[in-house]
C-alpha cells in the first residue's frame, strides 16, 4: 500500500482541484486498484467535491454523513479518540468511511472516502496539548501523531486499499504532522510566484530541519522526533508547477520564478537525496497548465476531465461552451500526473 499526501505550506496552489483530478483519473486508469482518500483539510473542499460538487449537493451531501448518532468523518474519528488518545483502540474503520459514488455517479466506484470535517480546526488545540501532555513512560507525542497511521491500518484490514491519497491544510498545524506521519510520498503544487517558492523552502525545513534559523528548533522539531523514534520521514515524490499560463515565455517573470523554484530543488535535491524519490528533477517535476474554461465547469459538475461532456454546459443560468483543444490539455496534463505516480 503506498500513501500519497498532497501538502504544500501555502494556500492558493490548486491543491485540493489537483488532488481531485489526480485520484479520480488514477482510479480509471486502474479501476483494479481499491483506494482511500482521507481529507484532512478542514474547509473540506476536496470532499465536496467528491460528493457533488456546487451543482451535484456536494454540501448538503456532505452536511448527512453527520447525524445526531453518528459522525462519519475524519473529525468524527478524532472526536472518538480523545477518551483514549494513547492507546490504539478497536477501530470500526467502517463508521468513518463513506463511498463518493453513491451520491456522485461521476466518481468511480474503487473510491472511498473519510471526509473532512470543519471541527478539525477546533480540535487542533486539544490535539496538540495532548500531544505535549508529560507521562512517564509514554511518548505522548507519537501516540498522538499515530491517530490517522492506526486509522489506516483498521481501514485497510476492512478493504485492502492499495493506495491511499490525503489532502491537507497549508499550515503546519498538528493534524497536517499527523497526516505527514501517515505518508509515504508528498505531491507538492507550487505556483509561478516567489510565495510558493518560499513555501517549497518551508517544506525543507518543517520535514526535513533543513535550513532551520537556529539549532533550537531541532529539538521540538518534526523531523528529529520521528527519526529519534526510528520512523522514516516522507520523501517528496513530485512537484506539480500549476496553472502555468500557455503564453509563459523564456524572458517572463514567471519564468524567471520557476526556474529559481528549480535552482533550489536541484541544490536540496545534491545535498539531501534521501528525502526524495527521484535522482533527478524531470523525473520529479510536472507542468500543468491552466485550466481555464475546462476546470471551471469539470469541478462545478464535480466531475473527472476524461469524463467531461464535450460542448455546452449550463453553469447556474449561464451558458459555457468546453472545447476540444482545452479539454483534451487538460486530460493530457493529469495523465502526466498520474503517470508519475
Amino acid at each position: 500500500m503506498m500513501k500519497y499526501t498532497f501538502w504544500n505550506n501555502k494556500g492558493g496552489t490548486g491543491k485540493s482541484s489537483l488532488a481531485f483530478q489526480t485520484i479520480t483519473e488514477y482510479a480509471i486508469k486502474f479501476p483494479e486498484k481499491k483506494i482511500l482518500t482521507i481529507d484532512l483539510c478542514p474547509q473540506a473542499n476536496l470532499s465536496e467535491l467528491f460528493m457533488g460538487g456546487l451543482l451535484g449537493n456536494g454540501s448538503t451531501n456532505l452536511n448527512n454523513l453527520t447525524t445526531p448518532t453518528s459522525v462519519c468523518t475524519i473529525g468524527g474519528y478524532f472526536q472518538d479518540r480523545f477518551s483514549n488518545p494513547y492507546n490504539t483502540p478497536t477501530i470500526n474503520a467502517s463508521n468513518y468511511i463513506s463511498n463518493p459514488s453513491a451520491v456522485n455517479s461521476k466518481i468511480p466506484v474503487n473510491i472511498d472516502l473519510i471526509a473532512g470535517d470543519r471541527i478539525v480546526e477546533l480540535q487542533s488545540n486539544s490535539i496538540s496539548a495532548l500531544s505535549i501532555t508529560q507521562i512517564p513512560g509514554i511518548d505522548t507525542y507519537l501516540k498522538i501523531i499515530d491517530w490517522v497511521n492506526d486509522l489506516v491500518n483498521a481501514s485497510n484490514q476492512l478493504n485492502s486499499y492499495d493506495d491511499v491519497f490525503i489532502d491537507t491544510n497549508p499550515s503546519f498545524a498538528i493534524y497536517t504532522q499527523i497526516a505527514l506521519a501517515a505518508t509515504d510520498r508528498i505531491i507538492a503544487p507550487v505556483m509561478a510566484d516567489d510565495s510558493s517558492r518560499r513555501a517549497l523552502t518551508n517544506i525543507y525545513s518543517l520535514v526535513y530541519g533543513l535550513n532551520l534559523p537556529s539549532a533550537i528548533y531541532n529539538q521540538y522539531a518534526f523531523h528529529t522526533k520521528l527519526t529519534t523514534a526510528g520512523r522514516q520521514l516522507p520523501k517528496i515524490h513530485l512537484i506539480i508547477k500549476n496553472r502555468l499560463t500557455q503564453y509563459m515565455g523564456p524572458a517572463s517573470a514567471y519564468a524567471s520564478v520557476l526556474t529559481s523554484i528549480d535552482n533550489d530543488l536541484n541544490a536540496v535535491l545534491a545535498s539531501h537525496p534521501q528525502h526524495f524519490t527521484f535522482n533527478n528533477i524531470s523525473d520529479g517535476v510536472v507542468d500543468v497548465r491552466d485550466f481555464q474554461t475546462t476546470g471551471v465547469v469539470a469541478f462545478a459538475e464535480a466531475t473527472p476531465f476524461s469524463m467531461l461532456v464535450k460542448g455546452d454546459h449550463h453553469l447556474f443560468g449561464n451558458k459555457t461552451k468546453i472545447q476540444d483543444p482545452n479539454w483534451q490539455n487538460c486530460i493530457d496534463a493529469i495523465s502526466g500526473v498520474v503517470t508519475k505516480l
